[in-house]
């Protein structure tokens, strides 16, 4: 039972600032500290909007940042511009209202083909890629990429607009090469599309804010990525929930090619029950083709997964038909490897 109340939102917004923004946006563990501290806005928030996935707090900040609300480059510090934040989000909230009611919280962080791509290097090539929680379908182009690990030299598609820098631990295969991608396909609830600005501009309002060049640097790569999908011939991206169209999206998948159904940070945005009976999907379109299951996610998205759980709370763990091959930054910075994955053929 969800309870709509002041004190559940301040709680949320509070768990959110601790658990989520602490370490990763310091103007978001701030701002969200203050909003639970905030009870008469909290109840605003709490009558205004249902509850559920509706609440969410990176749901709000990215929709008054949508909408150039105050501070919207480096998020409100300090008491003054946390009060004008609020009134300026009060008095415009039939807009953020609108806003948060026809979008999701769906950051799409091309970044990450860096963690996967030492993983998708070692399947049988080529690969037919099917991404669940595709968003705008950014992960689903790692051969469009150009790549860093370490202090190696940069390779990968000599065209492309954009770099992703990695750092890796002893044992890390290291690839030298891009995958080759025969097939690709996606699915979302609301899949976001590369050619459209209002999209755009709601995948970079995504972005948290910082006061660190990363930050500045997370846009800029993922403008990037989007530039270098737009060149690319488009992905089919669709639109529904991932128990009910993966089973009809995975048989469309050449047989000659091995079959890879990932998703990153995905899986939290479900209930236990609707998880597990992902687990049961994903296995059963796997059953009788050569084709394997991509997790890149926080560890309690997949309770079951053996092995050691990050002490990092902002690390996710890559796993392969549910077993634990490495620990990655959540924004695609890092791959700390644990063990033996498939070997290409």
């Amino acid at each position: 039972m969800v309870v709509n109340s002041a004190q559940a939102v301040a709680d949320r917004y509070a768990e959110f600032s601790w658990q989520q923004a602490r370490g990763e946006s310091e103007a978001h563990e701030e701002l969200t500290a203050r909003i639970s501290q905030d009870p008469d806005f909290c109840d605003f928030l709490g009558a205004s909007l249902p509850p559920g996935n509706k609440q969410q707090p990176n749901l709000l900040l990215a929709a008054v940042r949508y909408l150039d609300g105050p501070h919207a480059d480096q998020g409100p510090r300090g008491d003054f511009a946390y009060r004008t934040w609020r009134e300026w989000t009060i008095r415009h909230w039939d807009d953020v209202r609108d806003v948060m009611m026809r979008r999701l919280t769906q950051t799409n962080e091309p970044a990450r083909c860096a963690t996967l791509l030492p993983l998708l290097a070692r399947l049988p090539q080529p690969l037919a890629l099917l991404e669940v929680g595709a968003s705008a379908g950014l992960c689903l182009y790692p051969d469009r990429y150009r790549y860093r690990y370490d202090d190696e030299p940069e390779f990968g598609a000599p065209d492309s607009p954009v770099v992703f820098p990695c750092r890796t631990s002893p044992g890390t295969p290291v690839p030298t090469g891009l995958p080759r991608i025969a097939w690709r396909a996606g699915i979302d609830l609301n899949p976001l599309d590369v050619t459209d600005p209002d999209d755009v501009r709601w995948l970079q309002a995504l972005i948290w804010p910082g006061s660190t060049p990363e930050a500045a640097e997370r846009q800029r790569r993922q403008l990037g990525a989007i530039e270098a999908v737009r060149q690319a011939p488009p992905a089919p991206l669709v639109r529904g929930d991932l128990l009910d169209e993966l089973p009809a999206l995975a048989a469309q998948a050449p047989r000659d090619a091995t079959l890879v159904v990932f998703h990153t940070a995905v899986l939290t945005y479900l209930p236990l029950e609707r998880r597990e009976e992902f687990a049961r999907v994903v296995r059963s379109a796997l059953v009788d083709r050569a084709g394997h299951w991509v997790s890149n996610e926080h560890h309690s998205a997949l309770p079951w997964l053996p092995g050691p759980r990050p002490a990092d709370a902002h690390r996710l763990t890559l796993s392969v038909d549910g077993r634990p091959v490495a620990l990655t930054g959540q924004h695609g910075q890092s791959v700390e490897w644990l063990g033996e994955a498939p070997q290409a053929g």
